[in-house]
């Protein structure tokens, strides 16, 4: 882990480059199970846990739009994102 880290694995901060964001979004994108559907308040839970800066919607929005989560608007759901 790096300085983006705590011990336990914890995003401490949002960082500005592209490789450390990437780095994030990974670790991030590993606390979602394959094959689940989630609800919007399910993502936020996960992602609340997983970082000590207080943004859950730029991380949750970072995650959709780096296409390592897929989001149904009209469902409200999220899933993660296999990458073959």
């Amino acid at each position: 882990m790096t300085a983006l880290f705590d011990r336990d694995g914890v995003v401490t901060r949002w960082p500005r480059k592209a490789r450390e964001r990437d780095e994030v979004l990974d670790h991030l994108a590993s606390k979602f199970e394959p094959g689940r559907i989630y609800k919007e308040t399910d993502v936020t839970g996960i992602l609340s846990g997983w970082h000590g800066f207080g943004d859950h919607a730029l991380l949750r929005r970072e995650l959709f739009e780096s296409g390592r989560l897929g989001h149904d608007p009209r469902s409200g759901t999220y899933w993660l994102i296999e990458k073959g």
